[in-house]
């Protein structure tokens, strides 16, 4: 489970480019006797220009990767190591909490890519997973011999699809909800690989033996709210509300023509009597 695959490779010239400046800067302290100063500050500023190239490289990692690597040098611990530092957090120890938390950092990130495309990205899982290994961590008693992995799995999980459920949908469902719901799409789902179609709602309520009505709406409760204040894409400032036409006038010739129409209608139905007025009213 290390993460030393995770650690991007690089081009050939990235790495021509790093053993080349640890050779220049050899050479210049080695020869700076033997070479005339104008090639040596040239070769200073050749050198230069390839540290800040490479440092602007590694500046441009993303967020994702430079956490990858940073938890990388993390050890892990051995069992007897789990237990005596598991036991010190017990006791309140900050530095075995600590290093339990560190620990166990990557177990975090193999839970987390299985959420993926799931409504939040790979960070926010990471971090929701984080707080889950934090409790796992408090909750953990190493006298019942059992692994601490095994243990803060649950923990992990459970914090992660929590997250998922309450900050993937516009309008909040409530968690027990949502459980039920996926109940009644895992059903359909099992329904479209066998009946090889969109299964109805009687199909779904005769596997699970629910009420049709239920199942119509539960299912209705798993439509897609959009706002309107979405944009309409990555590299697009515009909105949903942006492409939306309003049918109202909007041109003030048309709303003074409307408005003098109106008085005009008012003015004709008090000249009628109450009898023709409610006839017209009601027509």
């Amino acid at each position: 489970m290390a993460l030393s695959k995770e650690v991007p490779e690089f081009d050939i010239d990235d790495e021509v480019l790093l053993m080349e400046t640890s050779i220049d800067m050899d050479s210049m302290s080695n020869n700076e006797g033997a070479t005339p100063p104008s090639v040596r500050a040239k070769s200073k500023s050749s050198a230069s220009l390839k540290q800040h190239k490479y440092i602007d490289y590694t500046r441009a990692l993303d967020a994702t990767q430079l956490y990858l690597n940073e938890i990388g040098f993390s050890p892990l611990l051995s069992p007897e190591e789990e237990v005596h530092f598991a036991r010190l957090s017990q006791s309140g120890d900050p530095a075995g909490r600590k290093r339990m938390i560190e620990s166990n950092l990557r177990l975090v990130v193999k839970i987390a890519r299985r959420y993926v495309n799931r409504g939040l990205s790979l960070l926010d899982l990471i971090e929701e997973g984080n707080l889950g290994l934090i409790r796992a961590v408090e909750k953990f008693d190493p006298e019942r011999g059992f692994r601490f992995s095994t243990y803060a799995t649950w923990w992990i999980r459970q914090t992660i699809e929590r997250a998922i459920m309450n900050q993937t949908r516009t309008i909040r469902l409530p968690i027990h909800v949502v459980k039920e719901l996926n109940v009644y799409l895992r059903a359909a789902r099992e329904l479209t690989q066998k009946l090889d179609h969109e299964p109805s709602p009687e199909e779904i309520a005769n596997l699970l033996e629910k009420p049709v009505g239920e199942v119509k709406r539960m299912l209705g409760l798993n439509e897609r709210v959009s706002s309107v204040d979405v944009s309409l894409g990555p590299d697009s400032d515009k909105t949903l509300l942006d492409t939306l036409t309003d049918d109202r006038p909007t041109d003030p010739c048309e709303l003074l023509q409307d408005d003098d129409l109106s008085q005009s209608i008012d003015q004709w139905l008090c000249e009628l009597t109450e009898k023709q007025r409610e006839v017209v009213v009601r027509r």
